[in-house]
């Protein structure tokens, strides 16, 4: 089992433990945690399970493919750490994964 922190803008936290081969976004939404939409459902077709992830982990998420930073770049609240939920797969090294979720989804 892999944790994964989701922190809301306003500093609430939610911790989850869940099975690696999934995505981010899977955890968040499987796990009732607010503030990931996910309307697209895990397609990378919207950014409403956008996430800024905690820079000791960037290294550790993957690459951004063309499409993701063409979704992210929609986004007004974009920052150098966002991501995408559904596009982070869930993997062994990602346990401990902190991820903030912005006041808005768009």
């Amino acid at each position: 089992m892999v944790n994964i922190q989701f922190i809301e803008h306003d500093g609430s936290e939610h911790s989850v433990e869940v099975s690696t081969g999934g995505s981010v976004m899977q955890a968040a939404v499987t796990n009732g945690v607010p503030g990931i939409d996910a309307d697209c459902g895990g397609s990378c077709s919207c950014a409403t399970c956008h996430v800024y992830v905690n820079e000791e982990w960037l290294g550790k998420v993957g690459e951004l493919s063309p499409t993701e930073e063409a979704m992210l770049s929609l986004s007004t609240d974009r920052k150098d750490n966002s991501r995408l939920s559904c596009q982070i797969q869930v993997t062994e090294e990602l346990d401990g994964l902190v991820v903030t979720t912005p006041e808005f989804q768009f």
